[in-house]
């Protein structure tokens, strides 16, 4: 089973740049999940509203257009999908599906970014708690597969400088924390179960001073699972050489 995760940075726009059209057609994803689409369906072209073979959830602010969004699609036929947390302080933004497959939940997210003001830092904060308190109840039924642009790198290898970004968030202590326990709570960060700390591998760049071409990076976007699906997980990976948006696809294979 191949899973994937995108931060498309606008999925019309992504749509038109060589190479993701081959991405999304391709016949060996089973599940792939889609943040910052950043489009209502009545925007988008049929091919991407209802590719056939595909199941398809969309999600996005309800009040401003053109902000964060999130896609699900899914050759496997989902038993039940929810869209959004169920606390609505936490559901106006686009920045959640949960699709309850057979053997386990798929949570496609994005979470705010904590950078803008204060204010904002502490919804994604509180965002996060409440990510972690959701999870942990669909838990109880079966594992969980969540993935998406998590607006953290975890630790000093997952950026590539550490030390210029330590007072800027998506690398403040405070958010670095919930990583810390959410992988406490239960959950593996499965690029790093299977492929150890190995340097340089980043999943976003910032589209300032070619930084991409001189990989100064970020990794951000993450795919976890409960560690009850520990023995499933064949392998993970990022895809840098994928174009289109300031992120790169994830990846994940899991067997049953």
């Amino acid at each position: 089973m191949i899973l994937y995760s995108w931060n498309v940075n606008g999925l019309r726009a992504v749509s038109k740049k060589p190479g993701f059209m081959n991405f999304f057609r391709r016949p060996d994803i089973d599940i792939m999940g889609l943040q910052e689409i950043r489009a209502r369906p009545e925007q988008l072209e049929p091919e991407l509203l209802a590719p056939p073979g595909y199941h398809v959830a969309m999600v996005n602010h309800l009040t401003m257009k053109g902000q964060s969004g999130v896609g699900v699609y899914s050759r496997l036929k989902p038993l039940k999908i929810q869209l959004e947390l169920p606390d609505p302080k936490w559901a106006q933004e686009g920045r959640l599906i949960h699709m309850e497959m057979e053997k386990f939940h798929f949570l496609s997210v994005y979470f705010p970014n904590g950078q803008k003001k204060d204010d904002r830092l502490n919804f994604k904060l509180g965002y996060y708690e409440a990510f972690l308190d959701y999870c942990q109840q669909a838990r109880r039924t079966k594992p969980i597969v969540a993935c998406g642009d998590f607006n953290t790198a975890h630790r000093p290898i997952d950026l590539a400088e550490p030390e210029a970004n330590e007072t800027t968030s998506g690398f403040l202590p405070v958010e670095r924390a919930f990583l810390d326990r959410f992988i406490k709570a239960g959950y593996l960060d499965v690029f790093r179960v299977k492929n150890g700390d190995i340097p340089g591998q980043y999943s976003w760049w910032s589209y300032r001073l070619g930084e991409r071409n001189r990989n100064i990076g970020w990794r951000i976007d993450y795919f976890f699972v409960s560690e009850e699906l520990k023995p499933n997980i064949v392998r993970a990976w990022l895809e840098p050489q994928t174009m289109g948006s300031d992120h790169c696809p994830v990846g994940l294979e899991l067997a049953f």
